[in-house]
């Protein structure tokens, strides 16, 4: 792997909205975005008020466009910054971790009611109506109820994002996000393409759950959420 084939992760949204996710991508030269009820994140081919305004053009007053960028994002005026933080972007092959007392089922459509529920509770990250449709993903149930779950969302280039990863509270302890989150990277890698993940610099606990399986941070990104003023 090549830093030129890696330098997609540096614009990830946009290098997948122009690549593998081409086909979902709405807008223009200027400025794409994924299907609303997929995903907020949105990109900009350079960070002008021309762009902004391009972006603006795609956006309802009540939507939000979700940026991640290599440097800070200078907001202009007629929009309103709803998030401001940084990520750690990660790349790697996550060990491989058996489970004993559970399986692994593969998700869908039927589904999204409880993966609503459960990234409701445990706040993973955005998750829409058809965030499922990016990617596989998978779950592992309890007593009929959905406690675990992993999956794939942005596709630039031969790079796959893993996403939604989350446990239900009273499940955690049990090794379920370790063993989903190998499961899916061994999807991914069976597709010849290489996983990576999006964590909040501040979450130092998933950050050393992630190292310990084998992935490395690769460089920090800039998380910037905005919606249209007034």
């Amino acid at each position: 792997m090549s830093d030129s084939d890696e330098a997609l992760l540096d614009r990830p949204i946009w290098s997948a909205l122009t690549t593998s996710h081409k086909h979902l991508a709405e807008g223009g030269p200027r400025a794409l975005r994924y299907p609303v009820d997929m995903t907020p994140f949105a990109d900009m081919v350079d960070m002008s008020t021309t762009s902004f305004e391009a972006l603006g053009d795609l956006m309802s007053p009540s939507q939000v466009a979700a940026l991640f960028t290599p440097e800070p994002v200078d907001v202009p005026s007629g929009f309103k910054v709803v998030i401001a933080e940084t990520g750690e972007q990660m790349i790697g092959s996550p060990a491989d971790s058996p489970l004993r007392d559970a399986e692994i089922v593969t998700l869908g459509k039927a589904d999204v009611p409880a993966m609503t529920a459960l990234t409701t509770l445990t706040k993973p990250g955005p998750f829409a109506a058809r965030t499922h449709e990016l990617g596989t993903f998978l779950g592992i149930r309890a007593g009929g109820e959905l406690v675990a779950m992993t999956g794939e969302r942005m596709k630039p280039g031969k790079f796959v994002e893993m996403t939604a990863v989350c446990v239900h509270p009273d499940y955690r302890g049990r090794g379920y996000a370790q063993a989903l989150l190998a499961a899916v990277a061994r999807q991914i890698e069976a597709r010849g393409e290489i996983p990576f993940l999006h964590v909040f610099s501040h979450n130092n606990s998933a950050i050393a759950l992630y190292q310990r399986q084998g992935m490395r941070i690769r460089r920090r990104l800039h998380v910037t959420a905005f919606m249209k003023q007034g």
